[in-house]
């Protein structure tokens, strides 16, 4: 107990660490949070409208028992459990994903190209890729690289394909098995089960962020709210907060975005803070709820638009999560539609315009129709400054770096962007970095989740 355990950001890696904590039944322990609410980007929001947004696309699925029993504390019987329902529009078209299982819906020119490219992939020996984009086209072929995965991916991600690496793919894209995909084709049969989350939970009030809001009790006052660290000493080892005030800690858990905890570091070497701000990109996004009275007539769950018709890349019938995310609940009366919208250096937006944006691409891809403006009741935009941290192919360089320079240091950057790494970046991956933080510090146990 005498060791001070400061954590730095209430999202789902810092209250993982909180939690973990209380678990143990060690008290000496302060969480610094720049916001006046627990969650971070998993948090929810109410419009003033009564409508309720994520900030962005959350679902709640699990690779740990660990995770699913703190999810079943927190939540209780309060949630819905859905099978996943995700479709691609494009060609006027709406195709099941993934993509590259479900070729047959098009056109047969299209199939033709899909398949001649897959067959191609099998002809050629070896595997070459060095980046994102040649491993696209190495094991997907022409077709489906050009109709889906070139033009979908930079939508998302808002880099080039060509600065990103190839290794952080796992679960994350679904590959190809050519005899599936004929098969499914000539027994015009859908292949929609891929990946982890086909099928998932929801809370059914107050959205994502409910689950966060529920280990409020569990904090037992140990969380600043509305205190951003603005300088972390090495030499001391203390971190100073924008108000003056300042703590001192043995352990540090970082959730912040790496990048930023390196800026207020001191001392550090202005090379290794040069290569940070280098190797270290991320994309930004921008989420777009539009509220309509009317009833939704479909059970689609989320969405993915690859063409320039639209600005954003997915979108999600919110409405169909919980009744709860719609006012009074009325799903008979409204229905909400949650829309993502990347934007990086490499991919400009206008922050003025994207709502008007956002609802032609809506008309342009048949989501609503022109007639149906009059009945949109609200419009709500949120603009999400860390998105994605995005794979680059100097990322691992930089972070083999500068990660074990703030072990050495007591310092554990976790989370989606306290880590940097997509692939370890759900709910249920931050949770578990937290967790296993806590139990490497007080207890010495291998940390699984997370590794450079």
């Amino acid at each position: 107990m005498t060791k001070r355990i400061i954590i730095v950001g209430a999202g789902p890696t810092g209250l993982g660490a909180a939690y973990r904590l209380r678990e143990l039944g060690y008290t000496n322990w302060k969480i610094y949070e720049k916001n006046t609410y627990l969650g971070g980007h998993a948090s929810s929001h109410q419009d003033e409208n009564g409508f309720v947004w994520d900030e962005g696309g959350h679902v709640i699925f699990s690779h740990y028992k660990y995770f699913d029993d703190f999810i079943d504390k927190l939540l209780g019987k309060d949630y819905l459990e859905h099978m996943r329902e995700s479709w691609i529009r494009m060609m006027g078209l709406w195709v099941p994903y993934p993509f590259q299982n479900n070729i047959r819906y098009l056109p047969k020119e299209a199939q033709v190209k899909c398949i001649t490219g897959l067959i191609n992939t099998q002809i050629k020996a070896g595997k070459s890729a060095v980046n994102f984009k040649e491993w696209i086209i190495e094991t997907f072929g022409e077709g489906i690289a050009e109709y889906f995965m070139y033009p979908y991916n930079f939508k998302v991600w808002a880099t080039p394909l060509e600065l990103m690496d190839k290794n952080w793919i796992a679960e994350r894209v679904s590959v190809v098995n050519i005899k599936r995909v004929i098969e499914n084709i000539i027994y015009e049969r859908d292949d929609v089960s891929w990946g982890p989350n086909n099928k998932f939970k929801f809370p059914l009030y107050g959205g994502t962020g409910e689950i966060y809001r529920r280990l409020e009790p569990y904090m037992e006052g140990n969380v600043a709210y509305g205190k951003k660290l603005v300088e972390l000493d090495l030499k001391k080892k203390d971190v100073r907060v924008q108000d003056g005030s300042v703590d001192r800690y043995d352990f540090l858990i970082n959730t912040s975005p790496l990048d930023r905890l390196v800026e207020i570091i001191r001392p550090v070497a202005h090379e290794l803070r040069d290569e940070v701000r280098r190797g270290l990109k991320h994309s930004s996004m921008f989420v777009v709820g539009i509220g309509v009275r009317k009833r939704l007539e479909s059970n689609k769950c989320w969405m993915y638009f690859p063409e320039d018709t639209s600005p954003f890349y997915r979108v999600t019938y919110f409405s169909n999560y919980s009744p709860n995310n719609v006012p009074e609940g009325r799903v008979d009366t409204y229905c909400s539609m949650m829309c993502e919208v990347s934007y990086s250096e490499f991919k400009g937006k206008n922050k003025d315009t994207i709502v008007e944006d956002t609802i032609q691409g809506l008309i342009n891809t048949g989501m609503i129709k022109d007639r149906e403006k009059k009945l949109i009741v609200s419009k709500h935009l949120m603009d999400v400054d860390y998105a994605y941290p995005t794979p680059t192919l100097e990322r691992d360089i930089v972070l083999r770096a500068i990660q074990p320079f703030l072990m050495e240091r007591g310092i554990y950057s976790r989370g989606r962007f306290g880590a940097w790494k997509y692939e370890i970046g759900n709910m249920d991956h931050s949770v578990m970095q937290g967790k296993e933080a806590v139990d490497n510090i007080l207890e010495g146990t291998t940390e699984v989740t997370w590794s450079l």
